[in-house]
Order: C-alpha cells, then structure tokens, then sequence
C-alpha cells in the first residue's frame, strides 16, 4: 500500500531549516523578530504532528469495530478459526497485491521482527475470537485490553502516563459491569491471553514499520500469520471457506478489521510512543458501546456512560500530555 507517510518523520529538535523566511536584510521584520515566529512556527509544527497518529488510531478503531459486527455475522458459517483464517488469508491476498513488497536485502533481525509480528497478530485474532465464542463480545474487549494498558504502565516513563493508564483501566473495569466473575473462566482466559498478544502486537508493529518501509513489513507479517492460522481454520470450518457468501463477508471482514485498521496503526506508531499508543487503544470498548447504542440501540446504564468517560478522558489526557512535551522539547532546544 503506497502510504503517503511513507516520508514524513519527526523532525530533529533544535535543527532550523537553512535560507529560511527571515527578511531581516531585505527591510522586512527584524531578526529577532524572524526567529521568534520561526520557533513559534516550529513549536506548533511538531506539536500538531503527534494528533496525526491519533487521528490514525481512533479510525482504526471505527474500523474494527464495524469489522466485529460483520464478523458475528460469518461465525455460525465458519467458526471462530474459520473467521481468523479467512479474515488473514484474504488481508494477506490484499495487502501483498497491493504493496507487492520485496523480501530481498534485509538482515536477520528484519525478519525475525516481522516473523513476531505475524505470529502475535496471529495469536491475538485466535485468541481473541475463541474468547468472543465463549463470553459476549463487550466483555472480551474489556478483557482484552487490560494487556495495552499493562503495557503503558510497564513501558512508560512519565508519572503522567501512569495516572492516564489508572484512569483508562478504571473506565474498563467500570465498563465490564463487575460480570467478570459470572463469565465462562475459559472465555475470559482466552480474552486475557489475548490481551497480552495485542500488547505483543504493539511492541512489534513499531519495530517492524521501523525497519521496512511503507506497509511492506504488515504485508509480511501478515502472510506469516495466514500461514499459522490456516491449518485450524481448515480443521474446523473445512469446505465451508469456500462458500462463496462467506467468502465475501470474509473479504469484509478482512479489510474492516485488519488491512485498514493495521495499516493506520502501522503508521501511527511510527510517530506515537507505545506507551501512549496503549492508552489509545483503550477507547476500543468505549466505541464498541458508542457503536451498540448508534448502531444496535443498545442502551446504555449510567456507569457504562460514566466508563466511556473516564476512559475517552484519559485518551484525551494522553495526547495533551504528548503534545506539551513536545512543544516543551520544541521551545527548549530551538
């Protein structure tokens, strides 16, 4: 996928660009003057490139949702591993099509991160689809991303993160309703471990957008992740994955809630720190419930809006805190 991303990176601190607009010798606005707008102008630049990523996450989120709602619809036609199958298989197909990538000229540790990447996305839809078999879906997002938030805990520097991180797990607990202890125990582990390969997910989409280039490494990993996942989807599901109705909703599903959501994260990450990234993803059971309500019409009690609250709140206190220190690094080395 030619990503227009491909090249923009952050721009170094503290470095002025050359022949700039300064009109100082030419009668304009005195150098002092100049200087301070360009550090303004540059401050406000790097500080409004990390709402980008943001942008990027919460679309990737809309995705996967829409993409879970299609998803319940191919179950009683597949299977749980019948859907993880088609729903990698067909992003596969997609995503190398499309980006064509090369496999020629990288390093051993080029692919083992792209191999980890495809086999922790393999094991967070597996997981996450036999916890959602088991345990209504509400409740295995819940689940599911206490494993991002650990990982914004265990992984961040700033005492800030780990208040917003507190913030965001109380929403998710307030969200559960207290049913944890009334779910199917087998659900709720599948859920947990899942949990843990999405924060796998995260630690190895950054690294892999790091070492290849546009959506090259996704389409890797990708690949690699059909390829576990195909022997347990033809166990269980069999013929019924060529169905050609399935087929199609497959395709859906493919797109929806893995070739667009993990190109936008894919992206993200390469200019949002994964402590912060992991906050983000907390908004995931908050947009489900936003999504029953608007969608489903689903109601919502009291605490699941005050959930939502506190978990968009500390999304929102994440991202401010990101964007002051940039600005702070912005102003302070210029």
């Amino acid at each position: 996928m030619n990503s227009p991303v491909k090249d923009v990176a952050p721009v170094a601190v503290g470095v002025e660009p050359q022949g700039g607009p300064s009109r100082g010798a030419s009668g304009g606005a005195s150098p002092g003057t100049s200087a301070r707008a360009s550090q303004a102008f540059s401050a406000k630049g790097r500080a409004g490139r990390h709402l980008g990523p943001v942008a990027l996450v919460v679309a990737g989120g809309l995705s996967v949702q829409f993409g879970s709602a299609v998803a319940v619809l191919l179950m009683p036609r597949a299977g749980a591993l019948g859907v993880v199958t088609l729903r990698l298989v067909l992003a596969a197909v997609v995503l190398l099509a499309v980006c064509r990538p090369k496999v020629r000229g990288y390093s051993r540790a080029d692919w083992g991160t792209v191999l980890a990447f495809g086999a922790a996305m393999a094991g967070m839809n597996i997981l996450f689809y036999q916890a959602a078999d088991r345990i209504p879906l509400g409740a295995a997002v819940t689940l599911e991303v206490l494993g991002p938030l650990i990982l914004s805990v265990v992984a961040s520097r700033r005492l800030s993160n780990l208040l917003w991180a507190g913030l965001a797990l109380g929403g998710v607990v307030l969200l559960s309703g207290g049913g944890f202890d009334r779910l199917d125990p087998v659900g709720a582990a599948f859920a947990l471990a899942a949990g843990g390969m999405w924060a796998a997910y995260i630690v190895f989409s950054a690294r892999t957008g790091r070492r290849f280039p546009q959506a090259d490494g996704l389409a890797l990993a990708m690949a690699f992740g059909a390829v576990l996942s195909l022997p347990l989807g033809i166990a269980e599901a069999g013929d019924r994955l060529l169905v050609p109705s399935t087929v199609l909703l497959g395709l859906g599903v493919a797109l929806l809630s893995s070739v667009l959501p993990y190109t936008l994260e894919l992206i993200a990450l390469r200019r949002l720190p994964a402590p912060t990234f992991a906050i983000l993803m907390s908004l995931e059971p908050a947009i489900a419930a936003a999504a029953g309500f608007l969608i489903l019409s689903q109601a919502l009690s009291v605490t699941d809006a005050l959930a939502i609250a506190l978990v968009i709140a500390a999304s929102m206190g994440a991202v401010r805190t990101q964007v002051r220190a940039a600005r702070r690094a912005g102003q302070g080395t210029v």
